[in-house]
């Protein structure tokens, strides 16, 4: 309601709500599919009220999570640390910026394509309204900043950080529920059984890219792709222009994890040869991956969200790849200027 009322009078004003949200609680949980989750249950019925087609939201849901997984405390952020010997401060300072470049392009095409839709037949809220939402808002606004504290302070780890956003939405909805009287606790046990399909189907799609992940170690296909990689021209633009094309066919098929665990260890070390700051070639390959990751017709994160918005991939195919253009002009972009990625570290 708060959300509506601030911009529920601009055309496409709830698909930049989207990005925001996805931006606000990216990379919390440590998997995309599971930000997606979190945020679209919430938005999408009150978007679909105003107007907005089901397979256009999950094409913008599919494109937002592409490009969270930069942006701290990313469960990716954290592997590329531990496996690659890089500094996870460095990454998070590093992460943020790509994500807001990528943000950006994401918006752009949300405000190209609002332009075709009817103007929402809803008045602007007066600002008592708006602050009045705002208070109702601010229980559910603190979970993110909760949950993120609690994974910087080291109180949980990314994903055991699930359990205090858990807890913490009981505890409030227990007391608004004492005071407002609008919330229906008999919801609970259809929501536990909704939420236990939608993660089966999820953690299935995810348990076979690491099957292929296993796959493609026992192959010996990792080491013989790394010497492919060397041996291309153009120095380090080079080095990432290949680095772009093949983690966009890996993301389609590996989760993150898997990829980087599989072949962070060896392009690194090739990558500091070249002269790459190892945070410009960490933010380089994991918004590579992400575009891989979202791009059908084999990324399993495309097929997730389209799960999770309960809408036909068919429905969605054709909408998703202007999103994922603009993706791919804004990994240009961070892959060109290695500022974006470093301008900030000490």
């Amino acid at each position: 309601d708060f959300m509506a009322a601030l911009l529920g009078h601009v055309r496409g004003g709830l698909q930049y709500v989207l990005l925001g949200a996805m931006f606000l609680v990216s990379g919390i949980s440590g998997s995309k599919a599971a930000d997606m989750a979190a945020i679209a249950p919430a938005l999408f019925p009150e978007m679909k009220k105003r107007g907005s087609k089901p397979e256009e939201l999950v094409a913008l849901l599919s494109s937002s999570g592409a490009m969270t997984e930069t942006i701290p405390p990313s469960l990716v952020l954290i592997t590329i640390g531990a496996v690659c010997s890089v500094s996870i401060t460095a990454l998070f300072i590093g992460g943020l910026m790509p994500a807001v470049i990528a943000t950006i392009a994401i918006g752009i095409i949300c405000w190209f394509r609002a332009r075709r839709e009817p103007m929402p037949d809803v008045k602007r809220a007066p600002l008592s309204t708006i602050l009045k939402t705002l208070i109702a808002a601010i229980p559910a606004l603190a979970l993110p900043m909760l949950i993120r504290v609690a994974v910087i302070e080291g109180v949980a780890t990314a994903t055991e950080v699930a359990t205090i956003g858990v807890a913490y939405t009981i505890v409030v909805g227990l007391i608004m529920h004492a005071f407002m009287k609008h919330l229906d606790f008999r919801r609970i046990y259809p929501m536990l059984v909704e939420a236990a399909t939608l993660s089966g189907a999820i953690l299935l799609i995810i348990g076979m890219a690491t099957s292929m992940a296993w796959a493609l170690t026992q192959s010996g296909f990792s080491a013989k792709l790394v010497a492919l990689m060397q041996g291309v021209p153009g120095g380090g633009m080079g080095f990432l222009l290949i680095t772009i094309v093949i983690f966009i066919v890996l993301g389609s098929i590996l989760e993150g994890i898997p990829a980087i665990v599989l072949f962070g260890p060896l392009l690194f070390p090739v990558a500091r040869s070249l002269g790459i700051h190892d945070v410009h070639y960490a933010m380089v390959v994991i918004l590579a991956m992400g575009i891989g990751l979202f791009a059908p017709p084999f990324g399993v994160g495309f097929y997730a969200a389209c799960a999770i918005g309960k809408v036909s991939p068919d429905k969605v195919f054709g909408r998703v790849w202007g999103y994922l253009a603009a993706l791919f002009i804004a990994l240009l972009v961070v892959a060109a200027v290695p500022w974006i990625s470093i301008g900030f570290l000490k």
